[in-house]
Parts: structure tokens; C-alpha cells; sequence
């Protein structure tokens, strides 16, 4: 027997508040589209407000809060990262360039030498 009442009216509200989130999204896009005499600026953000309040009746839902507490969560990791400095951003973006030219290079003198191959053993050249 369930003796937890608050759960499905919780339920019901979180499925009102995702149903008018999704509808005003849905809105925004048609209202775009609706206004193509206007400016293009005042479309995209007519569609970027739509978005803003869409996201903010998401985030007072079950699983809105949750997403945004991972969020916050995430953050406080990514802060916590030690991120490399400057000069060692600048070394690893060259290593990896000059190996991609080597790369680039083996695979080329590798075309060649195959195509070569194949000119001699059917004739065409050699």
C-alpha cells in the first residue's frame, strides 16, 4: 500500500511544468518563423528568452534539480583540475603538429611507393 501521498502530485506538477517548458520552447520556435517581417535580432532573442524561462521551470522539477546540482558539482571538480601552463600548452600543440606533418609524410611517401607497385605489376609504367 502506498503510504507516500505528496509523490504523484509531485509527479503531475513536474509533467505540467516539463509539458509548459517544452511548449514554450515549441512556441518560440513557431513565433520565430511567425515573425520573418521583423528584425533577426529580435527573433533570437524573442527564441533566447523563450529558452531562459523554458530552462528556469525546468530547473523547479525533480530531475531540474538534480541536473543543476551536478552541474554545481561538475563545476566545483573542474575548478579543482590542475590545468597546464602556457608554455606547456604551446609544446604539446607543437609536438602534436610535427607528428601529424610526420604522419601526413609517411602516409604519403607510403601512397607512392604502392602506387608505384601497382603501375609496375600491371604494365601502365615503371
Amino acid at each position: 500500500m502506498n503510504t507516500n501521498m505528496d509523490a504523484p502530485a509531485s509527479d503531475k506538477s513536474d509533467i505540467i511544468k516539463w509539458g509548459v517548458a517544452v511548449a514554450l520552447i515549441l512556441a518560440s520556435v513557431v513565433m520565430f518563423h511567425l515573425l520573418e517581417g521583423q528584425l533577426f535580432a529580435i527573433r533570437v532573442a524573442l527564441v533566447l528568452v523563450a529558452v531562459g524561462v523554458a530552462v528556469f521551470i525546468a530547473s523547479k522539477t525533480e530531475k531540474g534539480r538534480f541536473v543543476w546540482n551536478f552541474l554545481r558539482e561538475a563545476h566545483v571538480e573542474v575548478r579543482k583540475v590542475v590545468w597546464p601552463s602556457n608554455q606547456e600548452t604551446v609544446q604539446t600543440t607543437g609536438i602534436v603538429l610535427l607528428m601529424v606533418v610526420v604522419v601526413a609524410l609517411f602516409v604519403w611517401i607510403l601512397d607512392a611507393t604502392l602506387f608505384w607497385i601497382v603501375r609496375l605489376l600491371t604494365g601502365q609504367g615503371g
